[in-house]
Order: C-alpha cells, then sequence, then structure tokens
C-alpha cells in the first residue's frame, strides 16, 4: 500500500478532509471536486481507466504512477509544460506569488515595452495552466501550498546522485543538495570566503550560503567584486547545462568561484551552478522565454476560394484515376509479397514507372488502397497483392463517393507511408505495406493540421513552419533530434494535396466538410468534379485525344486499344500495331474495332488508323502456334519458307514436318514471343483449332477487412462509460471512507476487510434488514477478488442475502459464505 505525499497513507485517506480545511493528499483534493471534474480528470488521462480504480485513493495512485505522469506530460502545451517545470525547481509547497516570480522574474525593465508584454502575458496565462495541471491531477493543493505530484517533480527536477543531469530549466540543484557530501571544514572556508560569519554546524552553514545566494543585494556586492573571467563562466552557465569540470589546479577564476560557493563540486573535476545562484543571475525566472501564447499563423496567404476549388476537386479526380490505375495494373498479377512482408524495392519502382510518379507517391497510393480495404494480399503460396472484393463494389459507386472512402480512410489511419525507404534502429529499410508503419500519432496530427487550416479564412494558407510553429507549442516534441509529430505533420500536408484535400496550400471546402462529415465531403465535392465523357478525338497521326475523364467501359477498352501516350487536362492515346494486335487477342475483331471507334470518336475515323487495324487483322492468326513442345502452321507456305530462312528463328529451333506446319522445341508462349519480335502477328490455338482469346483473367484476394489502426494509447472514453466510472468510483470511496461504529468495529483481515465470525455476520445482515440500515461488508467474489461494500440488506434467505449495493448503485445478491464479516456503519452516514 502506497504512503506517498500525494496519495496518502491509510491513516490519511479514511475520512475526507473537513470543512475549510486544506486537503492533506491528492486523493483527499480528489474528493472534493464535483463529479464533472473527475469526468474530465478520466477524460484527459484515459489509461487511469484501464481498469476502473476502486475508489478515489486507487484512483490518486494511479495517476501519480510515473506511466501515467510521463503520457500526461506529453499532453502538455508549452507554456502548461514550462509552468511544472518551474513548479518542480520551486520550494515544495509553492506559494501562487512565488510560482509567478519564477515564471515572470523581479527584473526592471525600463523601456522595455516587450519584455513587458511577454510579462504581462505570463500573468494573465498563469491561472490556465495551473488549471490544466490541477485538472490533470497534476498539481494539487491550495493557491497558498501548491504541488506538484512527486513522481512530476522527479522528471522535470534535476537528480543531485546523478552527475550532469540538470532540469530542462537548465537549473541545477539547490546549495543544499549539492553540498550534502561537503565536509564540515570545507562548508566554513567557502562561509569565510564569502564573507559570511562561522556557524557550528553543516546545516546551519548551508542555509547561510542559500540566504547569501537569494539576498539581491548581498548577491550583488558579491558578484561586483568577481573577476571578469569568472563572471564569463557564469553567464556560460547560467542558462545550462549548469556543469562543467575543473582542473586539480584550478585557474584563479576558478579558485574565486569554488572559494565563494558559486561552484560547488559533484566529484572528480565535476562542477556545478547551484540553482539559488543561477536564478539570481536570470533575475529570478525560470526559463530564458516564457511562451504563454501559441505562435501566430503567419503570414497569411490569400487565394481564390473557387480557384482553391476547383483545383482540389481535380486533383481528387486524379487520386481516384491513380488508384484506379493501380489496382487495374494488379488485378491480373500483382506484385509477390516479400517473406517479411511488404512491396520490394524492384516492384515499387516498376509501379512507379508505370503510374509516372515518385516512388514516395507510388508508396502513398498503395498504401491508401490498402487502408480502404480495396487491397490486400490474397493468401496464396505464391502470395500477391493484388484487389480485395470491396474493389469491385467501389467501382460501382458515383466519383464522390469514391474519393470520401479515401479521404476518410487516410484520416483514420495510423499506416505512415512517410516512413517507407527508412532504416530502422537496426538498419532495416522500411517496405512500402510492410510491417511497422503504424505511428499512433498519426490520426490525431492529421485531424490537428486540418483543424487548423479550417480555422483560417477561405482560401487562405500559411506557410508549413508556422503550422509546424503551433504543433511544437501545442504538443512539445520529448527531443529535438525525435520529433515525430513534425515529420507526420509535414507528410500530411503533402498527402493532402496529393489527395485533394488541399491545394495550393489551403482546405479546399470539400477539405473542410471531411472534417465534419465524409458524406458531407461528398456532396460538396459532386458539383466540382468533371462529367465523365463518352467520345474521344481521334488524329491523323495514329493517336486519339479524350479532352476530359472518360466512362469507365469506354476507357477501358481503349486502354487495351492503344497505349496511354501522355496524361494531363487532356490524355493522349497512341494506337500502334501491337496495341491493335492486344485488342485482337482479347477477342475482337476488325469490324469490332471500326465500330467502336466510329461510335466513340466526334471526328471520322482517319484513313491511316483504318488501314492499320484492316492490316493487323488480316495478318492476325496466319500463323497458329500449338502444343508440341509447340506447332506452327500456316495455309501459306512462303511464309513458312520465309521463317525458316530468318536468321533471328535460329533460338527457336523450328523444324519443318509438313509444306504448312514447323515444329519447334521452345514452348508455345516463348514462340509466340519470338514470332511477335520478327514482326508477325501470330495466334495461339486450342487443341481443337480454334483461336485461343487471350484475354486477361482478374484475381481478387477473399473477403478480407481494412486493417485496425494501432491506437496511440488507450481511446478517449464516451460519456456514458465516464458516468459509469464516476459512479463506481464515489460508490466505491464511499464503501472505503465510511464511518463505522467504534464499538461494533469487527477486526480486519490483512487486506482491510472486516472480519466476523458467521453467526454474527448473519444476526447483523438479518438485524439491518428489519431496521433497514446500511451495513459494511468484506466480499471475495468467485475469482477470489475482495472488496469492500457499503449494501442495505432486504432480504436474507437459502444462504443468500439480497442487498441494495451503494457501491454497484444497484440491487445484488450475494451468498453469505463469502462475506468475509460485517459492520454496522455510523449514525446517517447512508
Amino acid at each position: 500500500m502506497t504512503t506517498s505525499r500525494e496519495t496518502g497513507s491509510t491513516a490519511d485517506t479514511t475520512g475526507s478532509p473537513g470543512v475549510g480545511s486544506a486537503p492533506r493528499t491528492l486523493a483527499e483534493e480528489l474528493r472534493t471536486r464535483p463529479d464533472e471534474a473527475l469526468a474530465g480528470l478520466l477524460r484527459a488521462r484515459p489509461d487511469l481507466l484501464n481498469p476502473v480504480p476502486g475508489d478515489l485513493t486507487q484512483l490518486a495512485t494511479r495517476a501519480s504512477t510515473r506511466a501515467s505522469v510521463v503520457r500526461a506530460l506529453d499532453r502538455l502545451d508549452r507554456f502548461a509544460l514550462q509552468v511544472a517545470e518551474a513548479l518542480a525547481v520551486a520550494p515544495d509547497p509553492c506559494p501562487y506569488p512565488t510560482l509567478a516570480a519564477l515564471m515572470t522574474g523581479w527584473e526592471d525593465r525600463p523601456g522595455d515595452t516587450a519584455g513587458d508584454a511577454v510579462a504581462e502575458a505570463v500573468a494573465a496565462g498563469l491561472p490556465r495552466a495551473v488549471a490544466v495541471l490541477r485538472e490533470q491531477a497534476l498539481v494539487w493543493g491550495g493557491e497558498d501550498r501548491l504541488r506538484l505530484v512527486r513522481t512530476a517533480r522527479e522528471l522535470l527536477a534535476p537528480a543531485p546522485q546523478t552527475p550532469g543531469v540538470s532540469s530542462p530549466t537548465g537549473l541545477g540543484p539547490t546549495v543544499g543538495e549539492a553540498a550534502s557530501g561537503m565536509s564540515p571544514g570545507r562548508l566554513q572556508e567557502i562561509l569565510a570566503a564569502a564573507g559570511l560569519p562561522a556557524t557550528h554546524d553543516p546545516v546551519s552553514a548551508v542555509a547561510a550560503l542559500t540566504d547569501l545566494f537569494r539576498d539581491r543585494r548581498r548577491m550583488a556586492a558579491l558578484l561586483a567584486g568577481a573577476p571578469a573571467e569568472a563572471v564569463a563562466v557564469l553567464d556560460r552557465l547560467v542558462w545550462g547545462p549548469p556543469h562543467g569540470t575543473v582542473t586539480a589546479d584550478p585557474a584563479p577564476h576558478l579558485r574565486w568561484l569554488l572559494d565563494r560557493g558559486l561552484l560547488l563540486p559533484t566529484g572528480p573535476g565535476g562542477v556545478v551552478l547551484p540553482r539559488e545562484a543561477a536564478l539570481h543571475l536570470r533575475a529570478g525566472r525560470a526559463h530564458r522565454a516564457p511562451e504563454p501564447t501559441p505562435p501566430e499563423l503567419a503570414p497569411v496567404t490569400e487565394h481564390s476560394v473557387r480557384l482553391v476549388d476547383t483545383t482540389a476537386a481535380g486533383q481528387a479526380f486524379t487520386a481516384l484515376t491513380t488508384v484506379e490505375e493501380l489496382l487495374g495494373a494488379w488485378e491480373t498479377g500483382g506484385p509477390l509479397v516479400l517473406r517479411a512482408g511488404g512491396l520490394s524495392v524492384r516492384d515499387l519502382k516498376r509501379t512507379a514507372a508505370a503510374l509516372d510518379a515518385t516512388e514516395a507517391a507510388t508508396a502513398f497510393w498503395a498504401e491508401l488502397a490498402y487502408a480502404s480495404g480495396l487491397l490486400a494480399s490474397d493468401g496464396e503460396v505464391d502470395e500477391r497483392y493484388v484487389p480485395t472484393p470491396a474493389y469491385d463494389d467501389w467501382l460501382l459507386l458515383p466519383a464522390e463517393q469514391r474519393w470520401s472512402r479515401l479521404a476518410a480512410a487516410w484520416l483514420a489511419a495510423t499506416r505512415t507511408a512517410g516512413l517507407v525507404g527508412e532504416k530502422d534502429a537496426k538498419g532495416r529499410t522500411a517496405a512500402a505495406l510492410g510491417p511497422d508503419l503504424d505511428r499512433g500519432p498519426a490520426p490525431e496530427v492529421r485531424q490537428r493540421v486540418l483543424t487548423l487550416l479550417a480555422g483560417l479564412p477561405e482560401g487562405a494558407a500559411v506557410p508549413p513552419d508556422a503550422l509546424l510553429a503551433r504543433l511544437r507549442w501545442e504538443r512539445p516534441p520529448r527531443t529535438a533530434t525525435d520529433d515525430l509529430r513534425s515529420r507526420l505533420a509535414l507528410w500530411t500536408l503533402a498527402e493532402a494535396e496529393q489527395l485533394g484535400v488541399t491545394s495550393r496550400g489551403a482546405l479546399s471546402g470539400h477539405g473542410r466538410a471531411l472534417l465534419r462529415d465524409p458524406a458531407a465531403a461528398a456532396g460538396v465535392l459532386a458539383p466540382l468534379l468533371p462529367e465523365p465523357l463518352d467520345h474521344v478525338l481521334l488524329q491523323a497521326d495514329l493517336t486519339a485525344v479524350a479532352p476530359g475523364p472518360l466512362r469507365r467501359p469506354l476507357a477501358r477498352t481503349l486502354a487495351v486499344l492503344a497505349d496511354v501516350e501522355s496524361k494531363g487536362g487532356a490524355t493522349v492515346y497512341r494506337f500502334t500495331p501491337d496495341s491493335v494486335r492486344r485488342a485482337l487477342d482479347a477477342g475482337r475483331t476488325a469490324a469490332d474495332l471500326r465500330a467502336f471507334l466510329t461510335e466513340h470518336s466526334r471526328t471520322p475515323v482517319p484513313q491511316p488508323l483504318a488501314y492499320l487495324v484492316d492490316d493487323i487483322a488480316r495478318r492476325h492468326g496466319r500463323l497458329r502456334v500449338g502444343a508440341a513442345s509447340s506447332y506452327l502452321r500456316c495455309d501459306d507456305e512462303s511464309v513458312l519458307a520465309e521463317i525458316l530462312a530468318d536468321r533471328r528463328s535460329a533460338p527457336l529451333r523450328l523444324r519443318r514436318l509438313a509444306a504448312t506446319v514447323l515444329a519447334s522445341q521452345a514452348a508455345p508462349d516463348a514462340l509466340l514471343e519470338g514470332l511477335r519480335a520478327m514482326g508477325y502477328a501470330p495466334a495461339a490455338e486450342s487443341a481443337e483449332g480454334d483461336v485461343v482469346v487471350t484475354r486477361a483473367d482478374t484475381h481478387r484476394t477473399p473477403p478480407r477487412t481494412p486493417p485496425a489502426p494501432v491506437p496511440d494509447g488507450p481511446p478517449t472514453p464516451d460519456a456514458t462509460l465516464l458516468g459509469a466510472a464516476v459512479r463506481a468510483i464515489r460508490a466505491g470511496d464511499l464503501a472505503s471512507t465510511t464511518p463505522r461504529k467504534p464499538a461494533a468495529a469487527p477486526a480486519t483481515t490483512a487486506g482491510g476487510l472486516p472480519r466476523t465470525t458467521s453467526a454474527d455476520t448473519l444476526a447483523t445482515v438479518q438485524a439491518a434488514v428489519l431496521t433497514g440500515a446500511a451495513v459494511w461488508i468484506g466480499y471475495v467474489n468467485a475469482d477470489g477478488a475482495a472488496s469492500q461494500r457499503v449494501i442495505a440488506p432486504i432480504r436474507v434467505e437459502g444462504g443468500f442475502v439480497t442487498a441494495y449495493d451503494h457501491t454497484a448503485d444497484e440491487v445484488r445478491t450475494y451468498p453469505l459464505h463469502r462475506i468475509t464479516g460485517v459492520a454496522e456503519l455510523a449514525d446517517d452516514v447512508v
């Protein structure tokens, strides 16, 4: 059982403080808080709820544990953290005026309007910061006795036993802490050099030196006689780190500081500037630059609202096209999954080249499809990444709804594509779609970045540095070298532009709606998206121009018949012999292709394109490749003779079997590729002699669910859970602190449960049924968990007592043999 000052010992927490008395422990202060304040504490620190504390003493104990305090400190804004740091180096307890002096200092600033403004802002913001610390149970006590919980003080204050460690404020240990191991004789020598009278013991010597360093007038007189080099040393140490080293024979200016206690030894060769002296040199300030207000989001650049919305909508449509193109390329045979999980560097580069995008952007699109549940591994022996069945349902949705699903998945995902390509602590490179890409703070950072942009006027943007400065103020990084939140913010800005949530750094209209509801975002985006077209413009140079996005059936057919030559506002397709042959291999005839081009072109079909289709169709399938190992047949003997005479056919190892048939030792697919490389247009045939249509079969995974986000700590509880938790904690505290009648107080077990005989237990409970009184019981459930409860017995029968349980706030039935003991309560308690 804890005996810390914050949580209190058993003697400290057996009852609530009297009216008007100051709370002696954190648990006692929590008892004075209303239910709304307790709910606010549990909401701000949800880790305290797992499991629900049995009473307020348990809550205070858990709120003082190191892991919980570290998490709470990490979620403070910069000024609240600075106030906590100041309390860590302040006297304990610390009156509010002392804390205010540490934050503002006592230096006069004549003519320093900027300094006066900062001091005024500090004074104005200090009550809010103290209230935040108190709300999160990091600070307790009255305004005249503010106390920082001991664990937070240990985290934020210097540890005298650890040389070289100082407070985040840059202040070292106190004179008493630094001089704890010094000999009495050495202390008397320091007093004499500082002009102080000798004392009779080390305690009074330390007190005298401390009083000197805290006396502004006497300290100024002492430093007035310091050598210039000694003052320079103090200037280097004053704002931290306060530790230094000296040789066995220090220079005269260092000897001057050592003789007067301005540098105190911390070990062999180590010295430190004591805290009281440093505060005098700082004019009483704990921090060089207090930051009571968040940095301003400036300068603001105004853009046309319509320009931002239309540009972002165009990028949103491009995002849909890119995701479709990626998944369409992988649906007939996606890349293999690495043994350790993820996409290989080679496959990432190949896919980036196909999408005409950077590798970083390709990793983002793949991760977005994965987070949206549209992409997964198929789970086969040769595991590959292919679309899921949800991809087919997604394709049937209107464009705005498809975008809102992608954007909502991006906003909530903890997977971070920006980490792809970086090395971890073990030197392993992070792979796209691989493990170890989850970062818990990612959704919160994305939400906060977009919320800050939403707070600007419509169409307005600010530089990324301004956003990062605000985010660092709201949640200061632990170290300057590992600022994950800033990196997440930069990735958020880049990904939001790629996805069409922002444009030119400004939040779009559908981006603002996305923060409220994805369905609302779809409604805002719909009028801005271009209407898909059902036509192209055929050119005489064997190209087709799509002046806008095409309807899906047209786009799919055209992608088979032609190759994409360029993308942009208008897509250019080029017809080649290979592309036309590809369409013929897919089962189309020349008549089908001519009819398709005539139907979907706003311009007449150019003669060169018609000739190309007819020429390829006329030659297509004249050569037939089958399986022998393979064979080649053609009704035109001259064509076969020409192939045999061509030196390029030597690797195919052809041999004439008949006038119209050649045999090959190459496989059919290798024979097809070899003949096509020689400029022919062969077709594969089946055993029955029919042409084999080589249309690729799409592949889908079994039904898959999107990856679940990895939370950054426990989730924020809802109002229902908070209300139930507060009621349970109050009821448990009532059971543990309710006064019992002294005459009837039973013996207790080692765990604090009452202990009475079975006969006494039954008699007391039966008497309570008759009188309607409440009693205090100890109860052990079937799992062996012990608890204290306050119950009002209703009836006793069959070895069970039915009672209203004040602890659980409901009627329950308890086996009598599981009740360890019972005691009557003091009058008028319940």
